[in-house]
């Protein structure tokens, strides 16, 4: 079966890795859902999005035809009003007070962590 670029189909979670989920699609082809494409934000677990032996619908988002690989996304599914409230309300919100010097990411690893998990948890609801 030959898939386009940005067709919506169904498929099964055949495998988890820490970098993406593996999906069949049909006897010829199979694809990647690389964690980047899981959801908005950060990713801690995929397992909290899905599991072996789902069947999920995802978008293609690029397919070779010689190997019958396709990158997919669920991400790219997601209703677009969602989006669009949180970059408004991204866009309303106050920035923090800039400090001058240099901190390293791991200071702040912990706080972003912290945030990215709140924030699932307000998109689940």
């Amino acid at each position: 079966m030959k898939y386009k670029v940005g067709e919506i189909v169904e498929g099964k979670v055949t495998g988890i890795q820490p970098y993406g989920a593996f999906v069949f699609l049909d006897e010829e082809t199979s694809g990647l859902i690389h964690i980047s494409e899981i959801a908005d934000g950060y990713i801690k677990d995929i397992h909290k999005y899905v599991r072996v032996d789902d069947t999920i619908k995802v978008k293609i988002i690029d397919y070779d035809k010689e190997t019958h690989q396709a990158r997919l996304s669920l991400k790219a599914l997601k209703n677009k009003r969602a989006q669009f409230r949180k970059r408004t309300e991204l866009s309303d919100a106050t920035l923090p007070p800039m400090m001058k010097g240099f901190s390293t990411i791991n200071e702040h690893m912990d706080q972003w962590i912290k945030n990215a998990e709140e924030e699932m948890k307000h998109d689940e609801i």
